[in-house]
């Protein structure tokens, strides 16, 4: 596997102390976190993912099982662990993120912190269907969560080739199957919309449940991608709860 079809340095800051590996939800890809790269600060350096079958991986197989993406992204950021980490996932992400920090840490590499967006915890099942719905089905579920682009509809080109994607990892999503075991030792944040139909308030409140570190749970105004009204709050959080990493 080679790292640098997976990661994006897209501000690189050589000397920053942390780094913080990123991880897009469902449909998205790599760009997503942009802003967060060029928001972070001189004390962090981020990196983001880019899973296959997108933008300039198109041409790749996607992957629709979880665990097998999970494997494939731990691979591909072990070259970058040559310093204090931690991960950051929205919706999807941050499943895909809780199972990268499991299986770093059983190679005795865990983050310093786990930050979890828009997702509820993985003891947290919900019986969801969405990627076996039609390509109108997707749509509308696309359209209810308004994390897309409302101009993107109307370009039906555009749309043909988002679908299989956001399909797929829809199915990554939605048969995924967290299996129990040791708690991770890190502090984890979680971000919630109050509004998000995705997640309950408990159900992101339980990602406690998965480490032995202290939990800290933020809700915001908004539903799924409260996120991208809430960036600037959010990402101070993260700033935050890394100073002690980036002042040393």
């Amino acid at each position: 596997m080679t790292s640098d079809l997976w990661v994006r340095r897209y501000h690189p800051r050589p000397d920053a102390p942390v780094r913080l590996v990123c991880f897009p939800h469902a449909g998205s890809s790599a760009p997503f976190y942009v802003p967060v790269s060029a928001n972070a600060g001189p004390g962090v350096e981020v990196l983001s993912l880019q899973y296959p079958g997108r933008q300039e991986r198109r041409n790749e197989p996607l992957v629709d099982d979880l665990d097998t993406l999970a494997a494939q992204c731990t691979d591909a950021v072990l070259p970058w662990l040559d310093r204090p980490f931690a991960l950051f996932g929205h919706s999807m992400g941050a499943t895909v993120a809780f199972e990268v920090a499991r299986r770093l840490t059983a190679k005795s590499l865990e983050p310093v912190h786990l930050f979890v967006s828009g997702r509820r915890a993985p003891s947290r099942n919900r019986d969801e269907q969405v990627h076996r719905r039609d390509d109108a089905g997707i749509i509308a579920e696309m359209k209810s969560l308004s994390g897309t682009d409302a101009r993107v509809f109307d370009d039906e080109e555009l749309v043909r080739s988002l679908l299989p994607v956001v399909r797929n990892d829809y199915k990554a999503a939605e048969t995924y199957v967290y299996t129990a075991g040791e708690p991770l030792h890190c502090p984890i944040t979680a971000f919630t919309g109050h509004d998000d139909p995705k997640v309950s308030v408990d159900e992101a409140d339980a990602w406690r449940e998965h480490t032995t570190g202290p939990t800290v749970l933020h809700v915001y105004d908004g539903g799924h991608f409260f996120l991208t009204r809430h960036q600037a709050a959010v990402l101070a959080v993260v700033s935050g709860s890394l100073a002690p990493t980036t002042t040393g």
